[in-house]
C-alpha cells in the first residue's frame, strides 16, 4: 500500500507535531525548497484547513506569541495533568500581584512595583518569574541609580495561549467592588421584630 503524496495541510500538521515548540510563518515556509515554497496567502490558506480538520479532534491549532503549534484542549487538562512533572503552578499572592502589575504597567521598575501594592518585593519573587521565563530586563529607567524596567516575555504569553498583549482580558474584569460591610448582630439576640415598651415592662419585675 502506498501513501498517497502528503499536502501543504499534512506537511505543516507534521511539523508543528514534531517541533517542541511554536513555529512562525516564516519557519514553516522554509521548510520547503526555495523553488517550492508557498506564499503568505497559501500557507494561511492551509492552515485555515489544518485548523478545520482538528476542529472535531482533542488537539488544536493555535496562534500564540512565538508562532503556531498543535496543543490538546483545555478540556482534556483535569485527565492529563498528572502525566507532566511540571514546576509547580502554585504561587504566592504576592508573586502573583507582581505579575499582574508588571503585565499591565510594563515596562515598570521594581520600585514602581513596590508604590503600587505598599508593600516591598522580595528579590525572590522577581527571580522566580524570570527563571519561569515570564518576565525579563528590557532596559533601565534614565533616573537616579538606573533602575531595571521589567516586562513580560513571549513565553508568558504561550503560557497562557496569547498571542499579544492586545489579547489580555480589561484589567477591569479583575477588579470586584466590595461588598456592602455586614453588621453581625451579638448572639442570642432576636432579629425578627423588636419589643416594645409595653413588652418590656411586662418582663420587668415587680
Amino acid at each position: 500500500m502506498t501513501m498517497n503524496e502528503p499536502t501543504l495541510p499534512d506537511i505543516l500538521e507534521a511539523a508543528l507535531y514534531a517541533a517542541d515548540r511554536p513555529l512562525k510563518r516564516e519557519e514553516l515556509i522554509a521548510l520547503f525548497p526555495e523553488p517550492d515554497r508557498p506564499d503568505t496567502q497559501t500557507l494561511e490558506q492551509a492552515l485555515a484547513v489544518l485548523s478545520q480538520r482538528l476542529a472535531e479532534r482533542p488537539c488544536e491549532l493555535r496562534e500564540v506569541a512565538s508562532g503556531f503549534r498543535i496543543q490538546v484542549r483545555a478540556c482534556y487538562s483535569p485527565w492529563l495533568t498528572h502525566l507532566f512533572e511540571e514546576r509547580s503552578g502554585r504561587y504566592s499572592r504576592a508573586l502573583m500581584e507582581t505579575l499582574a502589575i508588571i503585565t499591565y504597567r510594563q515596562p515598570v521598575t521594581r520600585g514602581e512595583i513596590e508604590d503600587i501594592r505598599g508593600v516591598a518585593v522580595s528579590s525572590s519573587i522577581v527571580r522566580t518569574l524570570q527563571e519561569r521565563d515570564w518576565v525579563r530586563v528590557v532596559g533601565h529607567k534614565e533616573v537616579p541609580g538606573r533602575p531595571a524596567l521589567l516586562a513580560t516575555t513571549p513565553q508568558f504569553l504561550d503560557y497562557f495561549n496569547l498571542k499579544s498583549l492586545q489579547d489580555l482580558p480589561p484589567l477591569q474584569d479583575f477588579i470586584t467592588q466590595p461588598e456592602p460591610e455586614k453588621q453581625i448582630p451579638p448572639p442570642h439576640v432576636d432579629q425578627t421584630t423588636p419589643p416594645s415598651s409595653e413588652q418590656r415592662d411586662s418582663t420587668t419585675p415587680g
